[in-house]
């Protein structure tokens, strides 16, 4: 009762191409094909970010510090 045997399946099947049409199923997965890809590249974007935060921070350290120098050769 629990699992569903191949001919709900193929019930189903039948169904969603009666819904959608034979031609419409691929485009609809191409579709989401392209969306899935736009989502990597979203998460691959968000990744590169963070790692550009240390870099800024290394130099606003470095810019910090020199002015303590340049003070220091005043006296």
């Amino acid at each position: 009762m629990g699992s569903f045997s191949i001919w709900h399946w193929l019930i189903v099947l039948v169904i969603v191409l009666l819904l959608f049409g034979a031609g419409k199923i691929p485009k609809l997965m191409g579709d989401m094909a392209k969306g899935v890809k736009a989502f990597k590249k979203g998460l691959n974007e968000d990744d590169d970010a963070p790692a550009a935060k240390p870099a800024d921070s290394q130099r606003l350290e470095s810019e910090a510090a020199q002015p303590a120098e340049k003070d220091t050769a005043r006296h």
